[in-house]
């Protein structure tokens, strides 16, 4: 199936590493022309090097939880390769484990970290969106969103970026803009979260993945990419406010 993302301009947050930097490598080989953008230099600079095909890829240093650093990053895909037409807002964190861990500081500071990244680089990029007359704006969320696990402020975040999205994405379709959201499970990549627990307490981990997930195993930021991948193409262009899980079954939620 082609994609029809030749040409097309993204900007991909937090992409030195994980599922953002597998997003965007997928957009490149599709042909997309391709923004990433992190805060770490030496990360961002190998990120870009390995990506490979018909697109090009850019990566300009910036923090995205910033308006600043959001209007950067958008202001540098369009000077770089003339427009936009596609953001995928992929930053993101968890905070206190626990309840009585949880109080307004770590909720700030979570909600600093995802929600407000992906509404400051939605603003920036919605004026060269409709300079062009549509786009596509995708958050990547988490099951944690849908339902209850995970930290109780990474929880709240995450059902908040899945709700803004679909109040964005009824509010923006007049101007031809699509928004949706999807909802990775428990993914393993290098210098991820669940590598570092695999590594600490291998024996839970496995206890977890015979418990929680029906094929036996974490997914992988290559699943992950290519659906987010398809869904941010024209291809998808009947996919607009829903959240779409991507767990290998491991959510509770219909």
């Amino acid at each position: 199936m082609d994609l029809e993302l030749v040409g097309k301009v993204a900007v991909v947050t937090g992409s030195s590493r994980g599922i953002g930097r597998g997003i965007a490598t997928r957009l490149v080989g599709e042909g997309a022309d391709v923004v990433f953008c992190a805060r770490g230099k030496d990360e961002l600079d190998e990120a870009v090097a390995a990506a490979v095909g018909p697109g090009r890829a850019h990566g300009i240093v910036a923090d995205v939880t910033t308006a600043e650093g959001a209007e950067a990053v958008v202001r540098g895909a369009v000077e770089s390769f003339g427009g936009l037409d596609i953001v995928v807002a992929n930053v993101g964190g968890s905070g206190a484990r626990t309840i009585e861990g949880l109080d307004r500081g770590d909720l700030d500071e979570v909600l600093g970290r995802n929600v407000f990244p992906a509404l400051a680089v939605s603003r920036a990029a919605l004026p060269h969106f409709q300079a062009r007359s549509g786009g596509v704006l995708a958050f990547v969320a988490s099951i944690w969103g849908r339902e209850g696990g995970g930290s109780p402020s990474y929880n709240v975040a995450k059902a908040a970026e899945i709700s803004l999205a679909k109040a964005m994405a009824n509010g923006l379709a007049k101007d031809g803009i699509r928004v949706l959201s999807v909802a990775p499970g428990s993914t393993l990549f290098p210098g991820g979260s669940w590598e570092r627990r695999s590594r600490e307490d291998p024996e839970g981990i496995a206890d977890f993945v015979e418990r929680e997930l029906p094929w036996g195993r974490l997914g992988t930021v290559d699943e992950i990419a290519d659906v987010v991948t398809f869904l941010v193409s024209p291809r998808a262009s009947w996919v607009v406010g829903t959240c779409v899980a991507i767990d290998g079954g491991q959510s509770r939620s219909f």
